[in-house]
């Protein structure tokens, strides 16, 4: 018998280690399932990112169910071109998993490019261009992006995991940081953008191209700025002529005295994002982070600015980017505006 009730969801972060431990990997986002009457609901419908070459493989997909007592494997009812049919024994914790085994086999999957555009306050245009797949949920990633307007395109794409793409900009000769990136699946809770685009301030158009590791347009999408821009944050953005064209980080920078950090713990947290954020955008190592957090803030800022310094200027403009967005007050006493 049909019966009403209202139905709410929302995404939480998985548990790796409980997921290792069933030798299974995320295939879609964790969703925290809620209902006005529970006994009202006995199937769900999870979004999938699977090919149909995929989803010849049989006992590729199947649904976690996490609950306090732990967790269970429930096998598909259906499993549609787009959705995972599952009967469902009661709500909690239910997300699609999938075997690594068979993902093996090198399947790409339906991804999905997200390109967002920053309040601009220098002589650059930036773009943030994101690889994810496809059941990942615009209305988060776009949540985290703070005044970015998520600019709407075609976004649709195939995929490899654990491939490497990279991205191009026509007309040629705007800077694009990494050079390349490997595509890994994730499902938050951060959604970094695996690509920055460095565009001049009277860019009204370009198109967009994603490579893969051999050279191929995988996606490719031409990029009006002028409606986004409509949309942004009004701000007041310095005259072209009063910025250096090239942005980088000055070599005699000094620090402003703050008292010793001796310890990773003891870390401000603007300061342990800006490393993860270097980190995220290829412009230190592991090791290079690892060792700036066992300085103080002053040794370890100088350190880290050392080392972005030596990197270029492609790295000098992600530091500089990360520090006025997570720290401005550093960001002014270093005179980088």
């Amino acid at each position: 018998m049909a019966q009403e009730a209202e139905l709410l969801y929302r995404t939480v972060p998985w548990d790796e280690s409980l997921l290792q431990s069933a030798g299974k990997q995320a295939a879609g986002p964790l969703f925290d399932v809620k209902s006005s009457v529970e006994a009202a609901v006995c199937q769900l419908h999870l979004p999938h990112s699977e090919t149909e070459e995929a989803l010849l493989l049989d006992g590729l997909l199947s649904v976690v169910h996490i609950t306090d007592e732990g967790l269970s494997v429930l096998e598909p009812l259906e499993v549609t071109p787009t959705h995972v049919v599952v009967k469902v024994p009661h709500l909690s914790l239910l997300g699609i998993i999938f075997d690594p085994l068979k993902r093996l086999l090198g399947w790409t999957i339906n991804g999905q490019i997200l390109v967002f555009l920053r309040p601009p306050d220098r002589v650059e245009q930036i773009l943030d261009v994101h690889l994810l797949q496809n059941n990942v949920l615009v209305k988060e990633v776009a949540e985290q992006q703070g005044g970015a307007v998520n600019i709407r395109l075609s976004s649709n794409c195939e995929l490899h995991i654990h491939h490497r793409y990279s991205v191009h900009c026509e007309p040629e000769g705007f800077l694009t940081h990494p050079e390349s990136k490997k595509f890994e699946s994730r499902f938050g809770p951060n959604y970094h953008p695996t690509f920055l685009v460095y565009l001049t301030r009277s860019t009204e158009k370009v198109v967009l191209k994603v490579k893969d590791q051999d050279g191929k347009v995988v996606w490719s999408c031409p990029v009006s700025l002028e409606g986004p821009r409509r949309q942004l944050p009004q701000r007041n953005v310095p005259a072209e002529s009063s910025i250096p064209a090239e942005s980088s980080v000055p070599a005699d920078s000094s620090v402003p005295a703050e008292s010793s950090v001796p310890s990773e713990s003891s870390v401000p947290s603007e300061s342990r994002d800006l490393l993860d954020k270097l980190l995220e955008s290829g412009v230190i190592s592991e090791s290079e982070m690892e060792s700036a957090r066992t300085k103080s803030r002053n040794d370890g800022a100088l350190e880290v600015l050392d080392v972005v310094r030596k990197k270029g200027a492609a790295a000098s403009r992600v530091l500089i980017d990360a520090l006025r967005e997570l720290d401005p007050y550093l960001y002014r006493e270093l005179n980088l505006s």
